[in-house]
């Protein structure tokens, strides 16, 4: 298992990351020309790191049962 410190900087890089598509995507989309392919692989990219995220948010918080 990682290390606490670990996960939440990985966190923490992986949000940027995905701040930084999320950026990105949005100036491709307002171009006038804008790459549409290059969108869909950005967009995809985004997904991925969302679905990271979420796979290490789980790990830094346990469940709780209620």
């Amino acid at each position: 298992m990682h290390d606490l410190a670990e996960l939440e900087a990985e966190l923490s890089r992986l949000k940027q990351e995905h701040r930084d598509l999320d950026a990105a995507i949005d100036a491709l989309e307002k171009m006038i020309a804008g790459d549409q392919l290059q969108v869909q692989r950005l967009k995809k990219r985004k997904l991925v790191l969302k679905d990271r995220i979420m796979q290490i948010e789980d790990q830094i918080t346990p469940d709780i049962i209620a």
